[in-house]
């Protein structure tokens, strides 16, 4: 704002700072945002599981190439989605500065960078079979595997596109778009799948080949849908949606230091947890399935606290481009506690009714024997995991991306997947050792990130 001294010489600009939220409001905001975010991302999860099921009722092998295809396109996709990163915090920063022309321009260098990052990963697609070779498939599973990514790879540009749009909703903190869109293709996916797997309309039978086109045509509409949206917005003009981009290599490259460390961070993360679930291999098949269900209702509670850490990053980030300290501080807490409280009452499920939960999926006497021990401690796994997703999403927030990263390998590689190995083979505790070692990564991770938290909220705020 303006000031005038008392001698009447020129005016001189100061800085008007807005006040502090209260911490309810921040608590009941942040819940506002997450609650679509969480939908949207458990949809991802909800379409994969109605892909595995339809898939295993048409075959057994079928399903198996599945999985091996889906065992690289996850990691690829997991990456992709740290790479982009980026988006949702300069967006959310420059919305929150009030630079909402800036928006725009992030929006359409991020649509690039996924363009580029979606033609890679089609690449590495139809490297498929001689990778699957690489990591121990036999020739059968890698041929077949390599078949279904060759007709994933054409739906891997618009998943990439597609990320980087509901990414620059997020950071507008619009979210709700993306949920419903997710929900639609959820429902579209399955439709497609009984054309295309079973061979329904005319189409030809082609059982997981089937199920990669319809994800790929799925992904295709999703991208056209939500990019017709945003270009139909009434204040695209004044997000800078239309026009030339301005600083298009600073842009890019500010998206680039963000987004690198992100998806590194990202590829460690899916790596240690990919190793768990091989040790478990080693012990038995009957092991493998009782931790692979206890493995998978982490995953699936685990979207919570994506959802909630994606609210973090833009509230955090929001607060970051007002310049206003106790709000980043404020808002980073209110999403702990949001994440506690869910966890916690999930947690109470899996202490008390783990037995009928791990039924739901399998009616083995060995394989329940197995899984319902794990979900005691799958229950206290979730409080911590949920802590340092949400605390990621609180630094990434603030454009804290290196040290980060650097201790989340430290927790994970150095901690889970180690610890999980002695305890398993060395102390005897078999899968009970790689539940026990995930939980100790949990906590280490979660402890160093909130120490990282309390010093980098004290400092000085600047917008990156």
């Amino acid at each position: 704002m303006f000031t005038r001294n008392r001698n009447g010489e020129a005016p001189e600009v100061t800085e008007t700072v807005l006040p502090a939220m209260t911490f309810a409001v921040h608590l009941s905001r942040t819940l506002r945002l997450a609650a679509p975010m969480i939908v949207a991302r458990a949809g991802l999860l909800v379409m994969a599981a109605v892909d595995t099921a339809m898939i295993g009722h048409y075959g057994t092998l079928d399903l198996a190439f599945y999985a091996a295809s889906n065992a690289l396109q996850i990691v690829m996709i997991l990456v992709g989605v740290g790479l982009l990163q980026g988006t949702v915090v300069l967006v959310a920063q420059a919305h929150g500065a009030g630079a909402a022309r800036d928006c725009g321009g992030y929006w359409r260098v991020s649509l690039l960078h996924g363009a580029a990052l979606g033609l890679l990963m089609a690449g590495i697609c139809f490297l498929g079979e001689p990778l699957l070779l690489a990591v121990g498939q036999t020739e059968e599973l890698a041929a077949g595997g390599g078949d279904v990514l060759r007709m994933i790879s054409w739906g891997l540009p618009p998943m990439a596109m597609w990320v980087a749009t509901s990414f620059f909703l997020e950071g507008l903190s619009r979210p709700m778009p993306v949920m419903v869109l997710m929900l639609m293709a959820v429902i579209g996916n399955a439709g497609l799948n009984m054309i295309f797997i079973y061979g329904h309309l005319g189409a030809p039978e082609m059982g997981a080949e089937g199920a990669a086109i319809a994800t790929s045509i799925i992904r295709w509409v999703m991208f056209a849908a939500l990019t017709l949206y945003v270009l139909g917005l009434e204040d695209r003009g004044v997000l800078g949606i239309g026009g030339a981009i301005r600083d298009f290599r600073k842009t890019a490259g500010k998206l680039l230091r963000i987004g690198i460390p992100m998806g590194a961070a990202r590829g460690m993360e899916a790596g240690a947890f990919s190793a768990l679930t091989m040790f478990a291999g080693l012990l038995g098949t009957v092991h493998l399935a009782g931790y692979q269900i206890a493995f998978n209702m982490v995953a699936l509670v685990f979207m919570s606290a994506i959802g909630v850490a994606g609210a973090s990053t833009i509230r955090i980030a929001n607060a970051v481009g007002r310049r206003n300290a106790a709000d980043i501080r404020r808002a980073g807490w209110s999403a702990l506690t949001l994440i506690f409280l869910i966890m916690a009452g999930v947690a109470g499920l899996f202490f008390f009714v783990g037995i009928q939960l791990v039924e739901i999926y399998s009616d083995d006497g060995a394989v329940i024997a197995v899984a319902v021990p794990l979900m005691f401690i799958a229950g206290l796994v979730l409080i911590f995991d949920g802590w340092q997703a949400v605390l990621m999403g609180a630094l990434r927030g603030m454009a804290d991306v290196w040290v980060p990263p650097l201790w989340q390998f430290l927790s994970w590689w150095g901690i889970t997947v180690t610890g999980a190995y002695l305890l398993a083979f060395e102390a005897g505790l078999a899968t009970a050792g790689l539940m026990w070692g995930f939980l100790a990564g949990a906590i280490v991770s979660s402890a160093g990130l909130l120490i990282r938290f309390i010093l980098m909220s004290r400092r000085p705020v600047q917008r990156f």
